[in-house]
């Protein structure tokens, strides 16, 4: 037997994580926390906005990463071995570029009639326009909108992206007016 849940996005962390599902009528949140559980339902009519952007955590993470292989690899380059002191210094270039080829990492609030949740959906910036538009999709269909996006989209983006979805816009642009259209007020 087929589900009708489709996963859509999966963040990972030491204690668990959260997987995204989505099927017609609403996006499943499944956050695992060590041994248990946590689901969170928001009904794709109810959506107001999804919001996605850039942490600023991921600069300083990979801030720590070049000042602890930096000074350690200097560190055992003057005291034990060059060889040693190249190879750690090595290591953490290869994760610093690592980091840099991923991009930042996401944190998301999502909006809907009723609450207001932040939970991550995607680990990572880039990834997010590929999810918002699947949930962009589905929520389209589940409005039974097949109305035209009223602005057309656009690649530019401000110095710090901001992405968001919602019924009658397309990704990444959304006005006032519309998520107050959509709350019926």
């Amino acid at each position: 037997m087929k589900s009708a849940f489709r996963k859509i996005s999966r963040v990972g962390s030491l204690t668990g994580g959260t997987k995204w599902y989505l099927s017609e009528d609403c996006l499943l949140a499944a956050k695992r926390m060590m041994y248990a559980v946590e689901y969170r339902r928001f009904y794709l009519r109810d959506l107001e906005s999804i919001v996605v952007w850039p942490t600023r955590a991921w600069l300083w993470r990979m801030s720590l990463v070049v000042a602890l292989f930096a000074g350690s690899g200097v560190a055992f380059w003057q005291w034990v071995d060059s060889t040693t002191g190249a190879i750690i210094g090595g290591v953490g270039l290869v994760w610093v570029a690592a980091e840099l080829a991923l991009g930042p990492t996401a944190a998301a609030r999502i909006r809907t009639t009723g609450a207001s949740v932040d939970l991550a959906l995607v680990a990572r910036t880039r990834r997010a326009r590929k999810a918002l538009a699947k949930i962009d999709a589905a929520v389209r269909a589940a409005r039974g909108g097949g109305e035209q996006p009223a602005a057309p989209v656009t690649n530019t983006q401000p110095a710090e992206p901001i992405l968001q979805t919602s019924s009658e816009a397309p990704s990444g642009t959304v006005s006032i007016t519309d998520a107050t259209q959509t709350n019926g007020s």
